[in-house]
C-alpha cells in the first residue's frame, strides 16, 4: 500500500477488486464486478467524499492454494497503479468482513477486526489498516490463528484480570480485555488486564479510544515478533512493541499518543519498499549492524533501530521503552516474549504467535477534579507554541491550531483536525 495524503476527515481506504466470498473463483468476474461497483460508488458519493491523493490500486488476485488441512484459500496479491481510486468506508468494511467470513470467522468477530482495520486507514495509519489484511487471512487459512476463539478469564481481582486469548484475532482479544478493564475502572477506579495467547492487535490507539468513549484514560501495549536490535547489537531481540495512551479534554478535544518503540513501525518500511523509495537514516540496519537506506535490504534484514536511532542519538532510550513494554505484556502475562515470539510474514506463520498484551483503564475522577479542563489547557499550551519557520506549509504568524486545521496531522490528537 502506498501512503495517501490525508485531507480533513478524509476516507483513508484503498481500492480493491472484490466480490462476495461465494463467487471468488473467477478473477475476470471479480474485476468486472469491481469496476461496476466502483463506478456506482463514485457516482453515489460524488460531492460528499473528499478526494484522496496519491493512492494506489490494490487488486486481490486469488489463486487456490492447498494446505495440510485440505482447505482452499486465496492468496492476496498486489497490483500497483498510479490512478487514484475511491472506495467508501462502508464498502471497504464490507469487503474485509467478507474476507474474514470466507475463512470461517464468525460475523461479530469479523466486524471487530474489520472495524479496526478501517479505523486505522481512516486515521492515516496505513501500515496498520488494509495493508495487514493479507497476513491475517493467511494466518486464519492455515489455522495459525483461530478466528472463532473467544477469550477466557483465567484469574481476576476487583482491579485486575489475567486473560487467555486462546489464539484468537487480536481485535477480538483486545476489545474483550479493554472492555473488562473499563468495567473494573468504573467500579474501583482502575482496571489492569494482561492477555496471553493473542495475535497482532493492530493500531495500538484503538483500545485507549475505546476507554475514552467511557470518560476514562486508556492505555494499551503489545509485544511483537522480534524486529528491534538492542543498542550495540546487530540482531533483533525485541519487537516494535508499541504503546498508546489516550485522555479526553473538553469539547471533543483529546490527547492520543500511539507509537512504536522502534524508530518506525515495520509497516512503514514495507510502504517505502513498495514505493521504491529510500529509508531515512536511523530506521533500519543491514546484516552487519550498519545503517541502511535500502528499503529492500532493510525489510529483508528485519532489524530496526530503537526509537531514537543509534546510540549517539539516544536510541538506548527506545530500547529501554521496548523492553518495558515486553515486561508488562509478554513477561507479566505468561505469553511469549523477546526472541521467543515467532516470525510473522505475509505468507502467514506455521506456529501460534502467543503475543502478550496489556490494557489499562483509569477513572481520572478518582484524582484531582477538573481533569478534562486541565487537559484542554495543557493541549492549548502545546499547540500555541510558535512553529519553526521551516515547518512545512506554515505561514509566518499563523497560530499552530490553524495550521493543523488546514489538513495537517494534529500532533496532540494524532488525527487530522
Amino acid at each position: 500500500m502506498t501512503p495517501m495524503t490525508l485531507l480533513p476527515r478524509s476516507v483513508c481506504v484503498t481500492a480493491h477488486a472484490h466480490a462476495r466470498a461465494s463467487n471468488w473463483r473467477s478473477i475476470s468476474a471479480l474485476q468486472r464486478r469491481h469496476q461496476q461497483q466502483q463506478q456506482q460508488q463514485q457516482l453515489h458519493t460524488c460531492g460528499r467524499l473528499p478526494a484522496l491523493l496519491a493512492t494506489t490500486t490494490t487488486a486481490l488476485a486469488r489463486a487456490p492454494n492447498s494446505h495440510a488441512n485440505g482447505s482452499v484459500f486465496y492468496q492476496i496479491r498486489r497490483n500497483m497503479s498510479a490512478a487514484p481510486k475511491l472506495v467508501a468506508v462502508a464498502e471497504s468494511r464490507r469487503f474485509m468482513i467478507d474476507c474474514f467470513k470466507a475463512v470461517k470467522v464468525p460475523q461479530a468477530y469479523a466486524e471487530d477486526q474489520a472495524d479496526l482495520l478501517v479505523g486505522a486507514d481512516y486515521r492515516g495509519h496505513f501500515s496498520h489498516g488494509m495493508n495487514r489484511l493479507e497476513m491475517y487471512i493467511n494466518d486464519l487459512a492455515i489455522n495459525a490463528t483461530d478466528g472463532a476463539a473467544t477469550p477466557k478469564i483465567l484469574k481476576e481481582t476487583p482491579s485486575t484480570a489475567w486473560v487467555d486469548g486462546q489464539n484468537g484475532l487480536g481485535a477480538v482479544v483486545g476489545n474483550f480485555c479493554m472492555d473488562l478493564a473499563i468495567k473494573k475502572a468504573k467500579t474501583v477506579g482502575v482496571g489492569w488486564v494482561c492477555a496471553k495467547g493473542s495475535n497482532h492487535y493492530g493500531m495500538a490507539g484503538w483500545y485507549p479510544m475505546r476507554a475514552m468513549k467511557q470518560g476514562l484514560v486508556g492505555v494499551s501495549m503489545t509485544n511483537t515478533s522480534p524486529l528491534m536490535a538492542p543498542t550495540r547489537a546487530k540482531e533483533a531481540a525485541l519487537g516494535t512493541n508499541p504503546l498508546a495512551v489516550g485522555a479526553n479534554a473538553t469539547n471533543g478535544d483529546r490527547f492520543l499518543l500511539d507509537m512504536a518503540t522502534t524508530a518506525v513501525a515495520v509497516g512503514k518500511i514495507e510502504i517505502q519498499r513498495r514505493k521504491g523509495a529510500k529509508l531515512p537514516d536511523g530506521w533500519a540496519q543491514d546484516p552487519d549492524g550498519n545503517n541502511t537506506n535500502d528499503a529492500e535490504l532493510g525489510f529483508s534484514t528485519g532489524c530496526l533501530y530503537p526509537l531514537g536511532g543509534s546510540e549517539l542519538t539516544s536510541g538506548y532510550k527506545g530500547y529501554g521503552l521496548g523492553a518495558m513494554v515486553d515486561v508488562f505484556s509478554g513477561v507479566m502475562s505468561g505469553a511469549n516474549y523477546s526472541t521467543k515470539v515467532r516470525k510473522w510474514t505475509h505468507a502467514g506463520a506455521d506456529t501460534a504467535a502467543d503475543l502478550g498484551q496489556v490494557f489499562i483503564a483509569v477513572d481520572p475522577n478518582c484524582f484531582a477534579p477538573g481533569f478534562e479542563e486541565r487537559m484542554t489547557d495543557f493541549n492549548g499550551r502545546l499547540r500555541n507554541t510558535t512553529p519553526q519557520p521551516r515547518a512545512s506549509g506554515w505561514r509566518q504568524g499563523e497560530p499552530w491550531h490553524e495550521f493543523c486545521g488546514r489538513g495537517r496531522r494534529n500532533p496532540i490528537s494524532g488525527e487530522s483536525d
